[in-house]
């Protein structure tokens, strides 16, 4: 049935009665596919007794299903030794299939085309023979022939209803009397018309975002003493939602073969006092890797107001379900999984949507701009986050949702929307550099602060509770260590295919080791005699006075390259040098005081443990003012190699 029908009869009594066949013939069609859904749900407890179930009793009574004695049968499902399984109610069951299958072909029966309706009769009248169970037994074999929906395994009586709810939803659309805001409707009461029409001003709302992809297509009627609106989203048979709406009380029934897209579609609910329940996956090699998955939503409305308020937000987010999948797998080749489902969520609660992302090419997109941007060749598999830091990475593919979707909207060439990605990527890559700067810059504070909180405990050495200060020192230099860890890990992550921000980033990692020194120097001092005299820590006084000295200068090279080398003046560069090369002579002043304090030490100390803490202290010292000229020699060199490079 592909073209308008012809109704048979234009007072015939079958013709006046057609729209109630169709609608009756629709809620049958939600009842069949319970049962096929109770059936294969009672034979995997069955199998798998020690796994938890659904009793499916919210599908039923989304399914107006009266008989609450059903609700037990997964429960009592058992797999006998022969193999056979002991189904409860399963005649019941079948008898019912039948006869909603048969409620099914009864609108067709009213068509002008009588051959249709005869097709439809014979196959069931060939499939109900595989429709049998005695004593509740039946068989797996028999199960699978009537659930089945892979057509190379040949038919079933579940292809039977998917071919049906086509043929039902063709001539439900060829009946329709009225269009509400551009569903197609027929038998709708005068309080129907609004909430359509609700629904409706939210679907069209969000629609220009699927461009020009098919779907969306929404039919309305009442059925059951019930307002039914059906949307078929996009093409996927599998993928349809249904609301039926009675009173305030709106229940949303949704079939999807992506489970993760189901979870997706809930979490845009999070505002909205939304209940899921019975998520139910079922077997169909039909379907993408043999499953498709059900779940059934309530809202319950405030008044009225708040009803209208829910389905137009309600049909708003279906535009987001279309290619979702396709561009969850593009992102997730740039982003990773997580990130990837993240941003879907941020760009459909923004109300941009993945379209336009995908109509610009989508991951083609970004690498056709990182090879401009970055200057090299950069091959697909490179995630962002190992370009930019994550926060950076998101933020702008944040911008490329928005300015594709936005920018394809509004008539702009896909080439001028990939230039704009191409300077917003670039603008990225040189705030990823200011970032790492900036790291470098709270690094080189972290390390002035453990050498300063170590020259300070070690002029307390002079009072008489010294000894708490050491342990307190410790405690805060180990505070400080772990901060400058985790820029060090900042930093790895934010490193980026570029010599400038990968010279950064490694000076962070070399500057570490100045404050895991001082760090150990910290942590030694608390290992001295608690009977011992703390004057001796007197000649380590100057030691590290030096050591701070040389932090400070390191302080005021970073802070000077954070002005810019580019636009730094001859004045800065100067600047920069001269703190370097005071770093290098504070360094040969710490050799020389690290051998005066070791040489003091040996002759004042009268107590070998004092004296070994002591000296390994002094060594630890002097060691960190020889990894803090290292890194004050490498960036001289970086300095003016870009100098030159200029």
């Amino acid at each position: 049935m592909t073209e308008k029908l012809k109704i048979v009869g234009a007072l015939g009594e079958e013709s006046l009665l057609l729209p109630a066949l169709v609608n009756d013939a629709l809620a049958a069609n939600n009842r069949a596919k319970y049962y096929f859904s109770l059936l294969q749900t009672a034979r995997l407890r069955a199998d798998h007794l020690d796994r938890p179930f659904s009793s499916l009793r919210e599908e039923r009574l989304a399914s107006s299903v009266e008989h609450s004695e059903l609700d037990q049968v997964v429960a009592l499902a058992r797999r006998n030794p022969d193999g056979l399984y002991l189904i409860p109610h399963a005649e019941e069951i079948l008898r019912h299939l039948l006869a909603a299958l048969r409620e099914m072909i009864a609108p067709l029966e009213a068509v002008a085309d009588g051959a249709v309706a005869s097709s439809y009769r014979q196959r069931l009248q060939d499939l109900s023979v595989a429709a049998v169970t005695e004593d509740d037994l039946m068989e797996g074999a028999c199960i699978d022939a009537l659930t089945r929906a892979d057509r190379h395994r040949g038919d079933s009586l579940h292809l039977l209803v998917i071919d049906l709810h086509k043929e039902l939803n063709e001539l439900q659309v060829a009946l329709a009397t009225e269009s509400v805001e551009g569903a197609m409707t027929y038998g709708l009461e005068a309080d129907d018309r609004s909430l359509v029409a609700a629904f409706m001003q939210g679907v069209h709302r969000t629609e220009p975002l699927k461009f020009d992809h098919p779907g969306l297509a929404t039919t309305a009627t009442r059925a059951g003493g019930v307002l039914v609106i059906q949307n078929d989203i996009g093409t996927t048979d599998a993928h349809v939602l249904v609301i039926r709406v009675a009173g305030l009380s709106v229940t949303t029934l949704y079939s999807d073969v992506h489970l993760q897209r189901l979870t997706f579609f809930a979490s845009l609910f999070t505002a909205w006092k939304v209940c899921w329940d019975d998520i139910v996956s079922r077997q169909d090699q039909a379907m993408d890797d043999g499953l498709y998955h059900l779940a059934v939503a309530r809202y319950v409305a405030s008044d009225r107001r708040d009803l209208h308020s829910f389905l137009a937000f309600l049909g708003s987010r279906l535009v987001f379900l279309i290619d979702w999948n396709k561009a969850r797998k593009r992102l997730r080749s740039l982003l990773g999984k997580g990130e990837a489902v993240e941003l879907l969520k941020w760009a459909a609660d923004e109300d941009v949507g993945h379209m336009g992302f995908l109509k610009c090419g989508g991951e083609d997109l970004i690498y056709r701009g990182l090879a401009l941007a970055a200057k090299g060749e950069l091959r697909p598999g490179v995630f962002l986050h190992d370009l930019l830091p994550r926060n950076l990475a998101r933020e702008f593919m944040q911008f490329v949702l928005r300015t594709a979707s936005v920018g394809l909207r509004e008539g702009m060439q896909v080439l001028l929307i990939e230039d704009e990605v191409v300077v917003e990527l670039s603008r990225f890559f040189r705030g990823a550099e200011e970032r790492l700067l900036d790291m470098a810059a709270e690094h080189a504070a972290l390390t002035w602060e453990v050498a300063a909180g170590l020259r300070d405990t070690l002029l307390r050495a002079r009072l008489a509770d010294w000894s708490q200060h050491f342990s307190a020192n410790a405690e805060r230099a180990k505070r400080w260590e772990t901060l400058a860890d985790e820029l060090v890990q900042s930093a790895r992550a934010a490193l980026r295919r570029s010599d400038s921000a990968a010279f950064v980033a490694q000076l962070i990692e070399a500057a570490d080791e100045v404050v895991d020194c001082l760090e150990d120097a910290a942590f030694r001092l608390t290992t001295l005699p608690a009977d011992g005299r703390g004057e001796l820590c007197r000649q380590l006084e100057a030691l590290s006075r030096l050591v701070v000295s040389a932090a400070q200068e390191y302080v005021k090279v970073v802070a000077t390259a954070r002005m810019g080398r580019e636009a730094a003046s001859r004045e800065d560069m100067q600047d920069l040098l001269a703190a370097i090369h005071r770093i290098v002579a504070l360094e040969h002043e710490c050799d020389h005081a690290q051998r005066a304090a070791e040489a003091a030490l040996v002759v004042r100390s009268a107590d070998f443990r004092e004296l070994y803490v002591l000296s390994e202290a002094g060594k630890n010292l002097e060691q960190a003012a020889d990894e803090l000229m290292s890194v004050a020699l490498k960036f001289r060199d970086h300095a003016l190699s870009d100098v030159a490079a200029h």
